[in-house]
């Protein structure tokens, strides 16, 4: 039996958090849950596959150190945040899928697979070319 995907995600609003979780976990997914960047690193340190990030969080910090360190790691990740119109430049530079708020749980969880399937293909050396 192989090991569930591990999901991190990261976000300050409770709600949407568990929401997210019960999303992940629907779909065979091992959700790794914070709500600051801490908790995220923590996260990151013990493996995980894929993340989805909201942009703001706790005590006026952001997505921003997260980003980075699963980019060092090539970890794929998206941006799920309401605050696309306040950070577009930065969003620009983080070059991660955008799926702004209120978007339905599923399509994020979906949309995050789709990342992690992405990154396995571009990775894998008899991956296909796509027609």
């Amino acid at each position: 039996m192989t090991e569930p995907i591990s999901i991190l995600l990261v976000d300050d609003e409770p709600l949407i958090l568990m929401d997210l979780e019960f999303a992940a976990e629907d779909r065979g997914f091992k959700p790794c849950c914070a709500s600051c960047v801490s908790e995220a690193m923590a996260l990151i340190e013990d493996g995980v596959d894929v993340a989805v990030l909201d942009f703001n969080l706790v005590g006026g910090e952001n997505c921003l150190p997260i980003a980075r360190e699963l980019s060092e790691r090539s970890i794929p990740y998206i941006i799920h945040s309401g605050d696309a119109n306040r950070q577009e430049e930065v969003f620009e530079m983080l070059d991660a899928v955008y799926v702004p708020k209120p978007a339905s749980s599923d399509k994020v969880i979906a949309t995050a697979l789709s990342e992690l399937r992405g990154a396995s293909q571009e990775k894998s050396p008899t991956a296909a070319p796509a027609h």
